[in-house]
């Protein structure tokens, strides 16, 4: 592989699990508050 090839691959690379990483911290953070609304709206 060229050095221009790998340079492309790792920002690929850190974009994906960089993106993966931040969106597990923001669920974690503001867990989904709509789960109890719709438990209420079924009874």
């Amino acid at each position: 592989m060229t050095g221009s090839a790998i340079v492309m691959m790792l920002i690929a690379m850190i974009t994906l699990w960089g993106g993966l990483a931040l969106a597990l911290i923001n669920i974690r953070r503001s867990p989904d508050e709509g789960q109890d609304d719709l438990a209420q709206r079924r009874t």
